[in-house]
């Protein structure tokens, strides 16, 4: 009987899936036609908006470049050890918002404020603190995750169900194993939509930090191929880009989906 209902389930969502199957692959012609005719047109300077053949002549060239990978894997250790230094001070710093009722509302004024400032501003500061190395993308993307994490987590504990605290203080439970056995159980949902929101504005932090002053990463690759006028290969760069972070957020999506 259960498959029986699994079945039936499963079919009662095929066709809702199909269309939206469809409308997505017709958007995605749409945009690429798109693309094309106003590359054709004579509407814009020539070579801003370039033929797709040449994004993907480009594109090919640039998946079989030693060098992409290299920048890849700075990027990529920048972000990843950013998202965790944030996600990190992030979860905490909530946990102690919610925990110290008090506290949480006295900072989170303060940082409501900053989280709306966009994080390229603190850029000057973190160089003056961690130099023009690696360091300081790496702060700025960790910079960037903290604030939708922090608030994330925050607005999470405020609407935990005060039973289960009251339930563990009962067992006299330590600090940790209050957060490890009743806080962090209870925040999955909020958690999982932290890790997703502060990886994609982490991505950004590191991108926008390289951009403007770095001598490796995307980033980087990105404005040299902006500053040298090779649009396609600035399309390219972008489009693979874009991919990685569909992937990295997907891997999310796996790992911690909403409960």
């Amino acid at each position: 009987m259960a498959t029986t209902a699994l079945t039936k389930t499963t079919a009662a969502y095929l066709p809702l899936w199909s269309s939206v199957a469809r409308i997505r692959i017709v958007t995605l012609i749409g945009l690429f036609v798109f693309w094309e005719g106003l590359a054709r047109s004579g509407l814009l300077y020539e070579g801003v908006v370039p033929p797709l053949t040449s994004v993907g002549a480009a594109f090919a060239q640039l998946l079989m470049a030693p060098a992409t990978y290299r920048h890849l894997g700075v990027t990529g250790w920048e972000i990843v050890a950013g998202f965790a230094v944030g996600l990190a001070a992030g979860i905490a710093c909530g946990i102690v918002m919610g925990v110290r009722r008090f506290f949480g509302q006295a900072v989170a004024p303060y940082l409501d404020g900053l989280a709306t400032a966009p994080k390229i501003i603190f850029l000057p500061i973190v160089m003056l603190m961690f130099g023009v190395g690696v360091e300081s993308k790496i702060a700025l993307g960790a910079l960037s995750a903290f604030f939708p994490v922090v608030l994330n987590t925050a607005a999470g504990m405020y609407q935990m169900n005060p039973v289960w605290t009251r339930v563990g203080r009962s067992f006299n439970l330590t600090a940790w194993q209050m957060t490890r056995k009743i806080y962090l159980p209870a925040l999955a949902r909020s958690l999982a939509i932290s890790m997703r929101l502060g990886l994609g504005v982490a991505i950004i932090g590191v991108l926008l930090a390289e951009i403007k002053l770095s001598d490796r990463g995307l980033g980087f690759l990105a404005i040299e191929h902006y500053n040298h006028f090779r649009i396609p290969e600035m399309y390219a760069l972008l489009l693979f880009i874009f991919v990685l972070a569909i992937g990295a957020n997907l891997l999310i999506n796996r790992l911690l989906p909403d409960r």
